[in-house]
């Protein structure tokens, strides 16, 4: 694997940790929708929280969640569309962002709830 796959998957690992001690419950994991991918789908009892996470072992180039362009978007909201109409959810959908600075003692999470909106 290489070495930014193993980075995105250790701040996966991290953030499902983190959501899970603050009680969000994980459904899935890399939920695929064509060429999309939700990298974690939780709930919480009101929502279901479709979670990108952007690991970065620093902030040279700036904070992870800065790369969640409007384009990044357009394409976690189509993957959410669909994971709504495949799992028939009925619970209020949110976007959270959650980056991750690795290694760092201790793990650098930054967690933005409600990080952007479905635009019409």
């Amino acid at each position: 694997m290489a070495e930014h796959n193993e980075l995105g998957k250790q701040g996966e690992d991290a953030v499902a940790a983190y959501l899970a001690s603050k009680g969000y419950r994980i459904l899935h994991r890399n939920w695929r929708f064509l060429k999309d991918e939700l990298d974690i789908v939780a709930e919480t009892e009101d929502h279901v929280v479709f979670v990108e996470v952007k690991t970065r072992s620093n902030i040279i180039f700036g904070e992870p969640e800065e790369a969640v362009t409007k384009k990044k978007q357009r394409f976690l909201i189509r993957a959410a569309n669909a994971y709504i109409e495949k799992n028939n959810c009925t619970k209020e959908a949110r976007f959270d962002i959650i980056s991750v600075i690795l290694p760092s003692h201790p793990v650098k999470i930054n967690h933005i709830e409600d990080a952007f909106y479905p635009t019409l």
